[in-house]
């Protein structure tokens, strides 16, 4: 088991794959057929022994791959009893506080017995977990190979023997590797983590340092080389992207602390080879001939394996042998697909090897094409062979695995080691559905073509020394050409003629895999908006109806103020009223009711209009002001007259600023709204809490810069400014916390984002953030100070290196703190999130260019405020906006799954971004669209939100991708309709557009081009166009472009 600290088990995970498991029991025992998986069991009992060694922490098998599956982590010494109704726990004290959290209202029942030092009390603890077992029936499901021992292993068989006569025992191995066979996405995400690790080690470390080797011609034995690629495991820069790493292809969020080896590396040559992976590699020296190297790392307990065949020198019998293999091994993954029976697989391997020129290989090949994998290396339940029954189901795993053995050479340079070989191929392959056309190979990276695995060092050598007897040689007028001649040179011969021509192809690849990935995103959010918005849910807004607000002035006559004996007007502002002199009475009139009060002079007199609200004027943009009668009559005004202009116009100023304080008033208590008050803040006493001293804090707490200090209690922070303000924040209400070095930036950060906003001083927000600067005030960078004693080049030097030691020792202190804020809101499932600086890019969220970057939960921009953090679980579909040739900058737009919230906007991204942007957001499996104009997201979210059904039964998100391609392919007709222009019109079109900037639109120059062209008038063609894309919810692009023109001409 992990370290105690470090334990924090998911109820929600547990929960459903404990539910994932009693669907497949129940649905299992419906079937009633002799074929049961789960060998009609009532219960399933689970023991887990001690572990014993470092080499059986390391082994995975059934009973700790259901604890790791279920749990997440591996607990020793506990029993595990699973009913139809319930889960009974037997363990230890430390280990039952881990597992309390597993007690859920509203779900399966948790049940866990404590064990302790007293004999008789663990006994009867047995005794009710046989009484539960009796109680469920018959049959209990065990694990029929266990591996499990120890004490506590021994007591519980003990025990358990006494039920031999009641109970009968079936293996449940095969229905356990039935309900932990099929991936959820997180578990994929760790295979996948774990395989292009794995083929990173494999294709970029022990390619070039096993070329290397036989190129200098050095020593190495099989058991040293295969240690030398195990140590690579703890270089951190090599598993990282960017400037700080050497790795282009690292998957998005990805932590080398999570890497551990399944299958150490192993390196076989010199003609003994073991096909089965599980020898140790022995002392024998590295052999230039057939090469086999095997690994496989895990991530996050996850595994994944690869293996290749290196050849050395190879001959045509040779090389003819492993294009065989690699079209076997091609053929076993294009059968790797939903609804295939796995002898099928195994069988489409012999086929493809008897339709061969050799089919007498079939006693060669592997008696299996490879196995399950998962948390387990290898499912002995799930191996693809000629007997294997299963049918494979989209999710599953598998580490497919071809090869032949005792192979002969036909040809051999050296007859004692090369007499004999071995070819071998392993990748780790996901199930993909039955309309794709293979399975998804994980560890593609590791190239298996000829020409990547194939190594020529001696060809020089051979061509001199069989030409030079050539030549004296006086029966042939003719040299005979050596077949290898040239296979040094061969790698400087390229495929192509132009030589961006392979990186434009592998661009394509990547474009196209990118663009088959999106589609599989697509269509499932598509399904799920499907599912979850159905027939009955209606408009999301409801049909609430506005209720007609009264409005008290006064409740007594008393209550009136004393100058009302005047008959003037009269404004009381402390009771929001005015007080209308009428048929000689006095009349209040609540502030709430008037719209405004305005003046104007004529005749000498000052006339004071007071304008009061009434059916048919709306307040701003809405009407918020319902009417209990709308078919009423109303006042709409009054007029009075007076000779005192001061008087008249203090009124009107005075009911004006009555008006905007109660409006005031009113927006304060909506924003106020959502705002929720905190629990008090537990503060530690027994010892001094973790303090960071010398920070300052946005928001401020006032106009001055003044810094402060952070404190960690038992259930959150609190910030002490200096002066004596305080400000709490609650484990409870804090939904991420990142951490964001002092790279490439000012300042060092610590930065909260909180669930519910909160008041600081007199501002809500749901953004807090600690920081510190990272420049050094005494470092004078005039000239005075320390360079008036020194000069040159050496104070420079060391000034850079000062610097870089503070900002390190800054880094440290501030990640150190947030980690211990991590420790002390664990329970509440928080963890430090860091900014992937490598991955960033600039863009303008809000009213300045920033620097916006990913992390593994959010995309965040926490340098300048308003700070932005967008959670990725909140997004529904990103769509890119303005991406068009031609255009430097396109936008960004993030839709969210709560439709009632406004899409967020990031815009002006440089266009050189737009691939890294489409690669990040397809990493973390968001769909994205991309189109050449600007949409009203306004008009769309109404849409939207007033019938979600029909809006996903009409295609849902797939407008966003249909209008970008016919948008495209009316270009391209008006575009062919110009063609035939004559070289006048061509260059006019050319002069008009220097006019307008570089980010002017297409349909601009067009425009220009189509002046002196007989047919409608232009204001007409203007106006029509302008109506479709209001008819398309469009914004006029033309707008934008004639707006960025005004500024003046490009230089």
């Amino acid at each position: 088991m992990a370290d105690s600290d470090e334990v924090s088990l998911s109820p929600t995970d547990f929960h459903a794959r404990l539910t994932a498991l009693h669907t497949a029991w129940k649905a299992d025992k419906r079937t009633s057929t002799p074929s049961q998986l789960f060998g009609d069991a009532s219960s399933i009992v689970i023991c887990m022994g001690k572990t014993a060694s470092s080499e059986a922490s390391a082994s995975f098998h059934k009973a700790n791959a259901l604890q790791f599956w279920l749990l997440g982590y591996e607990f020793p010494t506990t029993l595990f009893v699973l009913t139809l109704e319930g889960v009974t726990i037997v363990t230890t004290k430390k280990k039952a506080t881990y597992l309390e959290v597993l007690k859920v209202a509203n779900k399966t029942p948790v049940e866990i017995l404590v064990r302790g030092k007293d004999t008789e009390e663990n006994a009867a603890q047995f005794e009710k977990v046989k009484g539960i077992i009796t109680g469920a029936g018959k049959k209990v499901g065990t694990i029929a190979k266990d591996a499990s021992t120890g004490p506590f292993v021994t007591e519980w068989r003990a025990s358990f023997s006494e039920l031999s006569k009641e109970v009968e025992e079936v293996d449940i191995s095969p229905a356990l590797s039935v309900v932990m066979a099929v991936k959820d996405e997180n578990e994929l995400r760790s295979i996948r983590n774990a395989s292009v690790a794995t083929a990173h080690i494999m294709a970029d470390y022990f390619v070039d340092t096993m070329s290397s080797i036989l190129d200098a011609d050095k020593k190495i034995s099989h058991r040293a080389l295969s240690d030398k690629i195990a140590a690579k495991i703890d270089d951190d820069k090599f598993f990282k992207a960017g400037k700080g790493g050497g790795w282009s292809k690292c998957p998005a969020g990805f932590e080398n602390v999570q890497l551990d080896w399944n299958l150490s590396p192993t390196v076989q040559s010199g003609g003994a080879f073991d096909l089965t992976l599980r020898s140790e590699p022995d002392e024998q020296n590295l052999h230039a001939g057939v090469i086999i190297a095997a690994m496989g790392l895990r991530y996050s307990t996850y595994a994944s394996s690869v293996a290749r065949t290196y050849l050395v020198d190879p001959n045509k019998g040779q090389e003819a042998m492993y294009k065989l293999l690699l079209s076997v091994h091609a053929a076993v993954i294009s059968e790797l697909r939903d609804g295939v029976m796995g002898k099928d697989v195994y069988a489409k391997a012999i086929s493809v090897i008897k339709a061969s020129k050799k089919p007498e290989l079939v006693e060669n090949f592997l008696k299996n094409v490879g196995a399950g994998i998962g948390i387990e290396a290898r499912d002995g339940t799930l191996v693809l062979n000629a007997k294997c029954t299963r049918v494979l189901k989209d999710g599953m795993t598998f580490s497919i695995t071809t090869g032949f053995s005792e192979l002969e050479n036909s040809s051999p340079t050296d007859k004692k080691k090369d007499a004999r070989y071995s070819l071998l191929l392993s990748d780790t392959v996901r199930v993909t559905p039955a309309t794709q056309s293979e399975g998804f190979v994980f560890t593609k990276d590791a190239a298996t073509d000829i020409e990547s695995t194939s190594f020529f060092f001696n060809d020089d050598e051979e061509e001199a020394a069989k030409a030079k007897p050539a030549k004296q040689s006086n029966t042939k007028g003719t040299v005979k050409k050596d077949p290898k001649v040239g296979a040094v040179a061969s790698s400087n011969i390229t495929k192509t003629r132009l030589r961006g021509q392979g990186a434009q192809t592998a661009n394509e690849e990547k474009e196209a895999a990118r663009r088959e990935h999106q589609k599989e995103l697509h269509q499932k959010k598509h399904s799920e908006g499907l599912e979850k918005y159905t027939a009955d849910t209606g408009n999301l807004n409801g049909e609430s109806v506005k209720k007609f607000k009264r409005f008290e002035s006064y409740k007594r006559d008393t209550q009136f103020p004393g100058k009302i004996k005047d008959l003037v007007v009269l404004v009381d502002e402390k009771n929001d009223s005015v007080v209308l002199p009428i048929m000689g009475r006095p009349v209040p009139f609540h502030i709430n009711t008037l719209k405004n009060a305005t003046t104007s002079q004529e005749g000498g007199f000052c006339y004071l209009r007071i304008n009061f609200l009434s059916p048919g004027q709306g307040v701003g943009r809405k009407d918020d002001q319902p009417f209990e009668d709308p078919g009423a009559q109303f006042i709409r005004s009054l007029t009075f007259r007076s000779m005192d202009t001061g008087r008249m116009e203090g009124v009107k100023d005075s009911i004006t600023e009555m008006k905007k304080t109660s409006n005031r008033r009113e927006q304060e208590k909506k924003d106020m709204e959502d705002v929720v008050e905190q629990e008090k803040l537990v503060e530690i006493r027994s010892r001094r809490p973790h303090r960071l001293d010398n920070i300052y804090v946005r928001p401020a707490l006032e106009s001055k810069r003044v810094g402060g200090a952070v404190e960690i209690h038992q259930n959150g922070l609190r910030y002490h400014h200096l002066g004596s303000q305080k400000v709490d924040l609650l484990f409870s209400n804090i939904k991420h916390l990142f951490f964001q070095p002092c790279v490439g930036e000012l300042i060092v950060i610590i930065h909260v984002h909180l669930i519910n906003p909160i008041m600081i001083g007199k501002r809500k927000t749901k953004d807090v953030q600690f920081y510190r600067e990272a420049t050094e005030m005494q470092f004078d960078e005039t000239g005075n100070r320390k360079r008036k004693h020194r000069y040159g080049d050496e104070e420079e030097f060391e000034a850079e290196q000062e610097e870089k030691r503070r900002r390190s020792q800054l880094d440290k202190e501030f990640r150190n703190f947030a980690e211990k804020i991590a420790d002390a809101g664990k329970q509440e499932g928080m963890a430090v999130d860091m900014p992937f600086r490598d991955l960033g890019f600039n863009g303008v969220p809000s009213r300045s260019s920033v620097t916006i970057q990913p992390t593994t939960d959010c995309l965040v921009q926490l340098t300048e405020p308003p700070f932005m953090v967008i959670t990725l679980t909140d997004i529904e579909v990103v769509h890119l906006e303005r991406v068009q040739f031609g255009l430097k900058n396109f936008d960004m737009v993030v839709i969210f799954k709560d439709f009632m919230r406004a899409p967020a906007h990031i815009n002006t991204i440089p266009v050189e971004a737009l691939d890294g942007v489409k690669d990040w957001l397809d990493s973390v499996d968001i769909p994205y669209s991309e189109g050449p104009l600007n949409l009203n997201w306004a008009t769309i979210m109404k849409t939207v939100i007033a019938d979600p059904h029909t809006f996903f039964v009409d295609g849902g998100w797939s407008f966003l991708n249909t209008e970008t391609d016919s948008e495209g392919s009316e270009e391209e007709e008006e575009e062919s309709a110009f063609e035939d222009e004559d070289e006048e019109a061509g260059s006019e079109s050319e002069s008009d557009e220097s006019e307008f900037d570089d980010d002017a639109s297409a349909e601009a120059s067009e425009g220009s081009g189509s002046e002196d062209e007989e047919g409608e008038d232009w204001d007409e063609m203007e106006k029509k166009a302008a109506r479709k894309d209001r008819e398309g919810g469009l914004v006029d692009e033309e707008k934008k472009v004639s707006s960025k023109s005004k500024g003046g001409k490009r230089r």
